[in-house]
This record gives C-alpha cells, sequence and structure tokens, in this order.
C-alpha cells in the first residue's frame, strides 16, 4: 500500500462526490444510528467524525446533543458538508494525519471511512491520539459476502467475470477488519483496550429503484470498484452487469426490490 491509493482515492472522491448522497447514502445513513447508540454519544461530548463526506454522522451527533466536528480529505465533500449543514462545523485533512492535538474528543466516530485510507490502522492510531482517556472510538466496515447479501452479489460476478490484474493501487482489503481477532489485535496496537471491544454485526435493508441500480452504482458513483470495472473490455463488463442484475432480481418484492446489507459496527475504548 502506498501513497498512489491515497492519490487514487482522494482523486475518485473529488470527482463522484455529488453523486454519492443520490446514490450510496441511502444505505450508509442506515447504520448511522446503530453507531451512535453503539458509542453512548450523550449531551456535551466533542466528537470528531472522520471521512465525514455529507455530514450526517454529525448530524446525528448533534441531535444526540454532542459537539460535532468533520473532516475530510475531499474538499468537495467537505463543501456539499457545509452546505447541508450550514451551523456545523467542517475542515478538509487527512485521517491518518489529524491536524488536531492530543487527548482532544470524547469520541471518534467512522462511517464507512477505514476502506478508503491506504493505512487504516494509521487512522485507528490517529483516533486513538486525539481521543482522551477513556474515550471511544466508533466504525463501521461492511461485513464479507458470506454475511452480506448484497456485497456477495458483487463480489461474485467481479470474481467469475473480471480481469482483477488491471493495475489498480494496492488498497487494504475490500473487507477490511471483517475479523473479530484481527480487528482487536489492530485496535490494541494501536493503543485501545482490546478488551472493551464491542463488534456487531447488523443487517439493514436497501431498496433499489431498479434491478441495474447497484451496478450503476459501483461503476459511476465508487471509487475502488469503479476503478476495477472502467479497467474491463467491453464483454467483461456486459458480463458482470448481467450477472448483478440477475442476483439483484432474485430479491425482488413484488415492484420494489429491497436488498439485505450488513456491516461491522466496533466500538473501543481508549486503554
Amino acid at each position: 500500500m502506498n501513497d498512489d491509493f491515497a492519490r487514487f482515492e482522494h482523486e475518485g472522491w473529488e470527482r463522484v462526490a455529488h453523486k454519492y448522497d443520490s446514490v450510496w447514502s441511502s444505505v450508509t445513513r442506515q447504520f448511522i444510528p446503530y453507531l451512535v447508540n453503539a458509542a453512548e454519544v450523550a449531551a456535551g461530548m466533542s466528537v470528531l467524525d472522520v471521512a465525514c463526506g455529507p455530514g450526517y454522522v454529525s448530524d446525528a451527533v448533534r441531535k444526540a446533543g454532542g459537539i460535532p466536528k468533520g473532516i475530510d480529505f475531499s474538499g468537495k465533500m467537505i463543501a456539499i458538508a457545509q452546505t447541508t449543514f450550514p451551523d456545523l462545523s467542517f475542515v478538509q485533512g487527512d485521517a491518518q494525519n489529524l491536524p488536531f492535538e492530543d487527548a482532544g474528543f470524547d469520541r471518534v466516530l467512522i462511517n464507512f471511512g477505514l476502506l478508503h485510507l491506504s493505512r487504516p490502522e494509521k487512522g485507528c492510531a490517529e483516533a486513538c491520539r486525539v481521543l482522551k482517556s477513556g474515550g471511544r472510538f466508533g466504525f463501521t466496515v461492511w461485513a464479507g459476502p458470506e454475511e452480506n447479501p448484497g456485497a456477495k452479489i458483487v463480489n461474485d460476478a467481479i470474481e467469475t467475470h473480471a480481469d482483477l490484474d488491471v493495475g489498480l493501487p494496492e488498497g487494504p482489503p475490500h473487507y477490511l477488519y471483517g475479523d473479530r481477532h484481527e480487528c482487536q489485535k489492530v485496535l490494541e496496537q494501536a493503543g485501545f483496550d482490546g478488551n472493551s471491544m464491542n463488534y456487531d454485526t447488523r443487517t439493514v435493508e436497501w431498496s433499489l429503484p431498479n434491478a441495474s441500480h447497484f451496478f450503476h452504482a459501483e461503476r459511476d458513483a465508487g471509487v475502488r470498484t469503479a476503478g476495477l470495472l472502467a479497467r474491463q473490455s467491453p464483454e467483461k463488463l456486459d458480463a458482470i452487469r448481467v450477472a448483478i442484475e440477475n442476483g439483484i432480481q432474485r430479491h425482488a418484492r413484488g415492484s420494489e426490490i429491497v436488498l439485505p446489507m450488513a456491516a461491522r459496527v466496533v466500538v473501543v475504548s481508549k486503554a
């Protein structure tokens, strides 16, 4: 993993920032209440929302009585957050080198952001550094295909039909910290009390307008999978699209499609 991956992710999110809200937030936002509740955000707490995107975690923190500050490496995402929530505080910056002093926050939250870091363990260590003693770090990561029907459809289609060797910069695993013991070990190395870790799996229902929505979301409003899809031949891309659409159709309920999506909700205390 290297700075090439960081540049790839940054350029990607700058490109698709304006599409994220309409395409992905209807599923990722559903995990925010679980995250805020698991972290036990309470009135008056200072909370850092890392990889804040459009600012929804910060808004949820405010509604819980906390005092949020959002940070994201994408200037375009920060602009969207500031427009959407003009009375909240957002800054542009790097999750792996947070521009904050030690021990300044009661909570640090990351909703699906660790996956986009070139060194997620550095992001965890930075979260630990800026937390007060006894403060809590909470984050979400996608569960793997064996527990996550939506992920399995895309994963199977890509593994079956895609050319995987297309020169993308190496990044962290797609299902980062999907194993409880691996996750605990990383968090202990970052300075957290591993015995305090809560590691839950939550599943939500993602309502899709049609069977092709997920494919287009990955191709047009994502970064990592979009990079892979952009480098496929037309024939391979079409085979992937058909496989995803066929998988999605199995989740049709009458005229609507409801896709289960599962994620880990992890909370740990600073040692």
